[in-house]
């Protein structure tokens, strides 16, 4: 059967009856592409068995695809407006539950009941980043992520060392990360100003960086790219300083040399694994608790 909320007169009419204006500052545009639909899903890997958490289901185009192939689905909305049609819509499918919540203060183990799940959702680019963490830093994260985001962010989580960043560094930590597909602006009504991409994270059984060391490591790596664009030998005792950890210029460039990384290296270039040896340096002079 073919997904009913892919018209565009009915979603144009929904958001009339809803007064719903989509804002282009919070990155709410409305999928209407079978192609770029069916790729979210795929990436999803969904069985009859799988319990599948959505992230702003919006006016349920997505939502339609999940329920007709995951075991359970979990709809998550913040505006009520949304949630009441959804509600009217979806009447007839008993394994969809909504909640009319704010995710990033959501409960995901309470909401999941600690059983396994995948996110499969098409994300309000204003709040990607935010909730890719919330999940992957949960108590209770994802076997599977499949997200619908910026082309630009998409491949910033996917970069490699020579192009990373701190965002790469903190997904990449938990997550394997995988650009699936390029959706173009087409997709969506109204049309973003950007292309999209279908992003696609594998959770990490043993994380890159022991939990125990992540906040320090992490508090390491966002003072080294305070000036991403310098070299660290010149730049890193000045970008610890701002995140008021004190360190002399000479005793960073030593640390940089015991940790077997040429101090004239810039941020972008290094792996996890170099700025833990650089944490680890760093934390047996100063405290960074």
């Amino acid at each position: 059967m073919q997904n009913p909320m892919l018209d565009v007169a009915r979603v144009r009419m929904a958001l009339r009856q809803l007064d719903v204006k989509p804002s282009r500052a919070m990155g709410q545009n409305f999928l209407v592409d079978a192609h770029a639909l069916a790729a979210i899903v795929d990436a999803g890997e969904i069985t009859p068995q799988s319990l599948v958490v959505e992230v702003g289901p919006g006016l349920g185009v997505l939502t339609w695809e999940l329920v007709q192939q995951a075991g359970e689905v979990i709809s998550i909305e913040l505006d009520k407006r949304l949630i009441a049609r959804l509600y009217d819509e979806f009447a007839s499918f008993a394994n969809l539950t909504l909640v009319n919540h704010d995710i990033l203060k959501s409960d995901i183990a309470q909401i999941t009941a600690r059983r396994p799940y995948r996110v499969v959702a098409n994300l309000p680019y204003a709040i990607t980043s935010p909730v890719l963490r919330h999940f992957l830093e949960s108590d209770h994260p994802p076997e599977l992520m499949v997200v619908l985001v910026q082309r630009e962010v998409a491949q910033r989580i996917c970069a490699a060392p020579g192009d990373m960043s701190v965002l790469a560094h903190a997904m990449q930590i938990r997550a394997v990360p995988e650009l699936v597909a390029i959706v173009p602006p087409e997709a969506f009504m109204p049309a973003p100003a950007v292309h999209s991409a279908v992003l696609r994270l594998r959770h990490r059984a043993v994380p890159l960086v022991p939990p125990a060391d992540e906040r320090k490591v992490m508090r390491v790596i966002k003072a080294g790219f305070l000036h991403a664009r310098k070299q660290l030998g010149n730049s890193l005792s000045g970008g610890l300083a701002a995140h008021n950890i004190r360190i002399e210029r000479d005793v960073a460039q030593r640390i940089l040399i015991e940790a077997g990384i040429d101090p004239m290296r810039r941020a972008e270039m290094l792996t996890i694994d170099e700025w833990q040896r650089v944490a680890t340096g760093v934390a047996a002079v100063v405290d960074l608790e």
